[in-house]
């Protein structure tokens, strides 16, 4: 009998069976620019916010200059304080200042970080953000404007050393209080001029590490 032959089989078969070179990448190069342009997208839209950012933050920062320019003479009416100390309590020591609003004296190992706080803040963190140079600012029963112009502020200073924090005491009313170390302003109600004036005279320059 004759030997069976196997039969070469034709491109067209084989692309016919589903066996020859198959192409998987079907659509890519159209799905391919899709994503490059999404990407290029998001590029973009990243650029334009980190540039909104920084515009906004250049604004902020000279409106506050300007304020603290504008508010100077405000600034006798600063109290200096008598220094009560700077050791670091031990764990688990507690400590009951003189005062409501304490600008030195005995303090936790680990400072307040700047930012503006909804919840009372312990006295002994926001005490070790004074020494660190830091500015704290208890406010009351604040307007929105004073509480947009404290978020902003507190925003724009965020430095380990020449921060500013933001934390609500109750029976201050519409009163703002600004302290730094050894030093605080108390203010009836909210004056910008006169809060940025503290601020910018003061925050930095903690026994700690000086930076201003």
């Amino acid at each position: 009998m004759p030997k069976s032959r196997k039969r070469k089989r034709t491109k067209s078969q084989a692309s016919a069976s589903g066996r020859g070179n198959v192409n998987w990448g079907g659509g890519a190069s159209s799905g391919g620019v899709s994503t490059k342009l999404i990407l290029l997208g998001i590029a973009a839209l990243v650029v334009i916010g980190g540039g909104y950012y920084i515009w906004q933050t250049a604004q902020a920062s000279r409106e506050f200059t300007t304020l603290a320019g504008a508010g100077t003479e405000s600034l006798t009416w600063a109290q200096t304080l008598s220094y009560d100390g700077d050791r670091h309590l031990g764990p688990g020591e507690a400590y009951r200042y003189r005062n409501a609003y304490p600008t030195s004296g005995p303090h936790a190992p680990v400072p307040t970080r700047p930012g503006f706080y909804t919840s009372p803040q312990p006295p002994t963190g926001l005490v070790h953000a004074l020494e660190h140079g830091g500015i704290v600012i208890y406010y009351g029963q604040a307007e929105a404007e004073t509480i947009a112009k404290l978020k902003n502020w507190t925003s724009l200073y965020q430095g380990v050393w020449d921060g500013v924090v933001a934390t609500p005491r109750s029976g201050l009313g519409n009163g703002v209080v600004l302290t730094a170390w050894r030093k605080r302003l108390q203010l009836a109600s909210f004056d910008a001029k006169a809060a940025a004036a503290f601020i910018d005279a003061f925050r930095g320059r903690g026994p700690e590490k000086p930076v201003r």
